[in-house]
C-alpha cells in the first residue's frame, strides 16, 4: 500500500489559475504575519508577466508556488514562494526552490537572491538550509527592518 503522497510539479506561467490561487492565499498568510507593515512590502510583490512559475500538486491539488525574475545579468529573485500549511513537512518547499534553481541554471544564470520576512522563521530556516547566505538588503528592502536578504551560488 502506498502511503506516500503524490507530488507532482508543473512549470507554467504567472497567470496559471492555480498560481493566482495560491498566490492569493500567500498574500493572507503575510498579511497576517505581517499586519499593517505589510503595506510597505505588497507592491514589491506585484510582477509583470513571467513565464516562469512553478504550481506544485499534491495528490492533484495545488498546494506550492514559486517563481522567478531575472535580478541582473547573472542573477535571478525568487520569488511568490508558497506551501499552503495542510501540505507543510512534505517537501514540497524545497521541491518548488529546486526546480525553480535548475529553471534558472538552464537558462544560465549562476545566482538567486530572495527577500523574505525575519519573522517568517520556517521561510528563513528553509532557505538556509539550501545553502542560501544572508546578504546586505537590497533594491526596495534597504529600507524595510523587519526584511532579511539572502543568495545562494546556482
Amino acid at each position: 500500500m502506498n502511503l506516500s503522497p503524490d507530488i507532482r510539479l508543473k512549470r507554467t506561467n504567472n497567470t496559471d489559475t492555480d498560481f493566482k490561487s495560491l498566490v492569493s492565499l500567500l498574500d493572507k498568510f503575510l498579511q497576517e504575519l505581517n499586519g499593517e507593515a505589510q503595506g510597505d512590502y505588497a507592491p514589491h510583490n506585484k510582477l509583470d508577466y513571467l513565464d516562469t512559475a512553478v504550481v506544485v500538486y499534491l495528490d492533484d491539488e495545488p498546494v506550492g508556488c514559486g517563481c522567478f525574475k531575472q535580478y541582473s545579468d547573472d542573477s535571478v529573485e525568487i520569488k511568490r514562494m508558497f506551501v499552503s500549511p495542510a501540505a507543510r513537512g512534505n517537501g514540497v518547499a524545497s521541491k518548488i526552490l529546486n526546480e525553480l534553481e535548475v529553471w534558472a541554471t538552464e537558462r544560465s544564470f549562476k545566482y538567486a537572491v530572495l527577500e523574505t520576512l525575519k519573522t517568517n522563521t520556517e521561510a528563513v530556516n528553509l532557505y538556509t538550509k539550501q545553502s542560501y547566505k544572508v546578504i546586505d538588503n537590497y533594491g526596495p528592502y534597504i529600507t524595510l527592518t523587519n526584511s532579511v536578504c539572502m543568495r545562494k551560488t546556482l
